[in-house]
């Protein structure tokens, strides 16, 4: 049977044995402690190890986040823009159908001349900005009731009207802003067009007046 020296000090000979005859001694060299530090090191170094890849896990998502919550901001801006030019463009269209309107409505009811109506759609038309609500032809003068969307449009209306040289003066009776709109600002407005003198006929040849004359 083999024995093992564990206390680290030489065995003495036996007496029994011969001379030359040595037990064999083994020594023990590891330690309970150091393989316990060893263990915990490990341990150690994967849970931070984990703690390292799940805190990057949570910044990647994070910046994921981020970026999608960044796109789908600059996509509702741009869906705001599209429709606000959707809004222009149908208030333009809105604007213009009122116009039709009213000029269909004078001619039917035959407010006045075919071409008194002509010259006032016309320049109305060339006109931004604005359109006629109503229109009537108090003989030397003439009222026109609209909307416009700045004082400038409704300036710009009474130019382009005394350009035509149907009327000798153009003033404003009343202006006011309509309180109805809400998403835009428009104002009500009521001109008052003093018409020009009609023209002395000219006699024909050979009439009694051409004759005095």
């Amino acid at each position: 049977m083999i024995r093992i020296n564990l206390s680290g000090k030489p065995k003495q000979k036996s007496k029994r044995g011969g001379a030359g005859a040595v037990a064999p001694e083994f020594e023990s060299t590891g330690s309970p402690n150091s393989a316990n530090v060893l263990v915990a090191i490990v341990v150690l170094a994967a849970s931070f190890g984990g703690i390292w890849w799940y805190q990057n896990q949570l910044n990647a998502d994070a910046a994921n986040i981020k970026t999608r919550m960044d796109a789908a901001q600059r996509e509702s801006q741009s869906l705001a823009q599209t429709k606000l030019r959707f809004e222009q463009r149908q208030k333009i269209k809105d604007e213009y159908e009122a116009r039709v309107k009213v000029i269909d409505s004078l001619r039917s009811s035959q407010a006045g001349p075919v071409e008194l109506l002509t010259m006032v759609s016309s320049t109305v038309n060339n006109t931004d900005e604005v359109w006629l609500n109503a229109m009537s032809d108090g003989g030397a003068n003439v009222n026109v009731d609209g909307t416009a969307l700045s004082t400038n449009a409704v300036a710009n209306l009474m130019t382009n009207l005394m350009k035509t040289g149907y009327f000798k003066s153009v003033e404003i009776k009343e202006t006011y802003q309509d309180e109805q709109e809400k998403k835009i600002q428009a104002f009500n407005f009521t001109l008052t067009c003093e018409k020009q003198a009609a023209p002395a006929a000219v006699a024909p040849a050979g009439s009694p007046s051409a004759k005095k004359s």
